[in-house]
């Protein structure tokens, strides 16, 4: 006993107990510098953890609870809620409610599809709109299925309506991207290939055919100088052509030019006229045979093909082009001509 009260005696203090609060402080304030560590920034922030979403789809059973038994359950005047119904059952009755095939039509209450809304399933396998059942029982102030009259049901939240609404639209869409599709490939093989009506096939080529100008067109580029200029250069080429032309033939060909175009004709040997296929020296019928009619004048060209001359002129009459740009019958060549005494 000595020794305990000497140990709680030894902790006593004279000084004043306010100072020895101050100096407990600095201790703690000391102690704690001393186990303080340098925190180092890097920079990269942790993203804020919220609370973790549920899952939308997840399926729940409204009262999970049973209400409580009123004095006359009690007394077994009526009977008692049925108890909830456990996991198995709930699917069971879900089975059946499938298998009638009620998320498939309109809610019995507001005869609108399911769609997106809030859905119910009541224990006895109907289901509607969780809006819907809602209004009804505060409507009627009693819990009875509107369609079976069955009171005391218990109700749960599913999702099947949403899911075959889900399913449905992606049918949908799916529907709506291959149609797309074929019909652009219809599209494409109405542009490649022609068909066999003889009307279709016309007017596919007159299609094409006003395509393939549209696309010369709008890729041809018109430059009007560079078009003018072109114009000018074949002018030139012409006027000088014509020029040659004009000294070639308005040149007077001398003694000297006929005489050796005339040696070039005799080398030829040429004895008929190319026009009228008849001799050149005598004309008619042969000796012997009758009178012998009046030779015909006999034309040199320049070019020393022989014709008659009666014949020449007829061709030149009927011929087109002015007189002095009259063609060879034969060399199709501009001439002059000289008459011939056969």
């Amino acid at each position: 006993m000595l020794k305990n009260k000497d140990l709680q005696l030894g902790t006593l203090s004279v000084a004043d107990p306010a100072k020895t609060k101050v100096q407990k402080r600095e201790n703690r304030s000391s102690s704690l510098k001393r186990n303080a560590r340098a925190v180092v920034d890097t920079g990269r922030r942790k993203a804020p953890q919220g609370p973790k979403v549920e899952d939308p789809e997840k399926e729940y059973v409204l009262d999970p609870k049973p209400p409580p038994l009123t004095l006359a359950q009690k007394l077994g005047l009526f009977a008692p809620p049925p108890p909830p119904l456990s996991s198995e059952e709930w699917e069971t009755v879900k089975q059946r409610s499938v298998l009638q095939g009620d998320s498939t039509q309109p809610c019995p209450i507001c005869k609108e599809e399911f769609e997106l809304r809030p859905q119910v399933l009541l224990s006895c396998s109907h289901v509607f709109h969780r809006a819907c059942l809602q209004a009804f029982e505060k409507f009627t102030s009693k819990k009875t299925c509107p369609l079976c009259r069955r009171s005391q049901y218990q109700t749960r939240v599913i999702h099947t309506g949403a899911q075959l609404f889900k399913a449905k639209c992606a049918a949908r869409i799916q529907a709506c991207w291959r149609g797309h599709v074929v019909r652009k490939w219809y599209q494409d093989l109405r542009r490649t290939v022609p068909p066999k009506d003889a009307k279709l096939r016309r007017k596919f080529f007159e299609e094409k055919f006003t395509e393939i100008s549209h696309r010369l067109l709008m890729s041809y580029h018109t430059d009007t100088e560079e078009l003018l200029a072109e114009i000018d250069r074949c002018l030139a080429v012409n006027r000088s052509v014509l020029q040659q032309l004009e000294e070639r033939c308005g040149r007077e060909l001398t003694d000297e030019d006929w005489g050796r175009i005339q040696m070039q004709a005799l080398h030829r040997g040429a004895h008929e006229c190319p026009i009228c296929l008849a001799a050149l020296s005598v004309s008619g019928a042969p000796s012997g045979t009758g009178p012998q009619q009046p030779r015909r004048e006999a034309v040199l060209l320049s070019c020393s093909h022989v014709f008659h001359r009666t014949c020449l002129l007829a061709l030149e009459e009927l011929s087109w082009g002015d007189a002095p740009r009259h063609a060879c019958p034969l060399c199709r060549s501009h001439y002059q001509k000289k008459i011939l005494e056969c």
